[in-house]
């Protein structure tokens, strides 16, 4: 028993030749091809679901390119229609119009035919007119067309009514519509000038006071006793 414990304790070189012990629990490799080894097995794993993943990537790349080929088509198509329909209205609202103005114009014409006709109508009636009473009053005397011409002159010359005066301030002439203040002395004024003492007022206030003053309080004398 000891032997072999011996034997199986004896180190055995790494797997990988690199010039170390390797041990059983690592493959017969030391750590460090180890973890070499194991990094390799990560990657190439990585490298794998990478590369399925591309596939499937490109896969729904190239699907949803053809969905958006499919989509533009048929929006250019949906386009095209609707600029066709457009110009087809178009077409057909220029026909409409130039038959509604076709009419129209056909319209204005006879309408234009039958006036000129009415007003040559009228004219050659008017001349005839003319022509059956130009002797009658050629025949009338002078003296009998003459009283009407002054009368209409009198009439004529008659007078304008009088335009209506502005009034005015008598002291700076400005006008006043219907703000004005008369006076006493019978001139009308403006709010500056409307005092007496500003406009010189010839009106004698003293003597009209003077006058009331003697009618409101009149003298009362007591009659004389009369003796026995």
């Amino acid at each position: 028993m000891a032997q072999e414990t011996n034997q199986s304790l004896v180190p055995t070189p790494c797997a990988n030749g690199c010039g170390f012990y390797g041990n059983p629990r690592t493959n017969g490799m030391c750590s460090v091809c180890h973890k070499e080894h194991l990094s390799r097995q990560n990657n190439g794993s990585v490298s794998t679901l990478t590369s399925l993943g591309g596939s499937t990537g490109s896969a729904a790349e190239a699907s949803a390119i053809q969905r958006l080929e499919a989509t533009l088509t048929n929006a250019a198509a949906a386009a095209v229609a609707a600029v066709e329909s457009a110009a087809e209205a178009a077409a057909s609202a220029q026909a409409a119009a130039s038959e509604a103005f076709s009419e129209v114009s056909t319209a204005v014409s006879v309408t234009q035919q039958m006036t000129e006709m009415s007003l040559s109508r009228e004219e050659k009636e008017a001349t005839g007119s003319k022509v059956e009473f130009s002797d009658p009053v050629l025949t009338q005397p002078s003296c009998s067309a003459a009283p009407p011409s002054t009368a209409g002159s009198e009439q004529t010359k008659e007078p304008e009514p009088q335009k209506p005066k502005k009034n005015r301030c008598f002291m700076c002439r400005k006008k006043l519509g219907l703000t004005g203040f008369d006076c006493r002395c019978g001139n009308l004024f403006c709010g500056l000038h409307r005092y007496s003492d500003k406009h010189n007022c010839p009106y004698d206030y003293k003597a009209e006071a003077a006058d009331k003053i003697r009618k409101e309080n009149p003298v009362v004398v007591a009659e004389k006793i009369q003796r026995i």
